[in-house]
């Protein structure tokens, strides 16, 4: 019996022990695996397998490739459930070093979300795609080298499945930066509400089918141009849409309640949000009324 196969890594070495101890098969006749051996050679432990007689003497290669499949695909998994996050963690602090540790956090945790498939982006390689590149390349390599340093795979054999976690963690920082900078736009807008008189104690808000809006007072009065004409002439040269129109036809008249009635028109989430925001505890939705049913005709 001599020994055929190692697997060396600096990390997760018991994982790594456990999983091919209850994956793999490792009784004797099974014409595979029939040893396994644990050295530390540095900072690397390697794992050795020594295989039956028929196997290393050329046995059936059927045998020697479900082998080779076989740790490929525990290789895989241990890759993706446990140095993924190392490398996103190394990413983070090599190129994005400029965040504070909470920031950085932050990002961790949304390049963990595209990892998971709970976020994506357009070009984005899911799980299993991740994994059956991994797969794909640890075959290959087997096929050449019965010694496997799984660090040293990562990093020299696996550049594509790391540009793709880049990428992940890019688009992370791309969402932080927009998520601050919205926080912040909602910031100045909830200041110029705070720092002008109210000029109108209630607006309702009536959205129609086309993403238009109509303004009436709490006696469901039309508004009175005369609160938007000078904020309208800023604005002629340049363009807007119905929703950024409305956002700041409200800031500019600073109520103390908004009321929105849809009937059966459709819901701008995007835009109610923020205006919720800017108006924190000011704005209501109509569960039905005569505006709404007037919304409906």
């Amino acid at each position: 019996m001599s020994q055929c196969f190692s697997i060396g890594a600096t990390r997760h070495i018991d994982l790594l022990k456990d999983k091919l101890g209850r994956e793999l098969p490792l009784n004797e006749g099974n014409n595979l695996i029939v040893k396994l051996t644990e050295k530390p050679i540095g900072n690397i432990t390697f794992l050795s397998f020594d295989f039956n007689g028929a196997l290393c003497c050329g046995g059936p290669l059927e045998d020697e490739l479900l082998f080779r499949h076989f740790v490929a695909d525990i290789i895989s998994d241990l890759i993706l459930n446990q140095w993924e996050k190392a490398i996103m963690a190394d990413v983070i602090k090599e190129n994005y070093f400029f965040f504070n540790e909470d920031e950085k956090k932050i990002i961790y945790q949304y390049s963990q979300d595209y990892a998971k498939g709970e976020r994506v982006f357009i070009g984005c390689m899911d799980r299993l795609d991740r994994k059956n590149l991994i797969i794909k390349r640890l075959v290959e390599f087997l096929e050449q080298s019965n010694n496997l340093v799984i660090d040293g795979f990562i990093r020299f054999r696996l550049k594509d499945y790391i540009n793709e976690i880049k990428e992940a963690v890019d688009q992370a920082v791309d969402d932080f930066l927009m998520e601050r900078e919205y926080r912040e736009f909602i910031q100045l807008l909830k200041y110029f509400v705070e720092i002008q008189d109210s000029k109108v104690d209630v607006v309702n808000v009536l959205m129609n089918q086309r993403g238009t809006y109509k303004l009436y007072d709490e006696n469901n009065e039309p508004i009175s141009s005369e609160f938007l004409e000078g904020f309208i002439l800023d604005i002629m040269d340049n363009e807007i849409n119905y929703e950024d129109l409305l956002i700041s036809a409200l800031i500019t008249m600073a109520p103390n309640k908004i009321v929105f009635h849809f009937g059966a028109s459709h819901k701008p989430e995007t835009t109610i949000d923020t205006i919720k925001h800017v108006f924190e505890g000011k704005v209501e939705e109509c569960p039905g009324c005569k505006l709404c049913q007037n919304q409906q005709q």
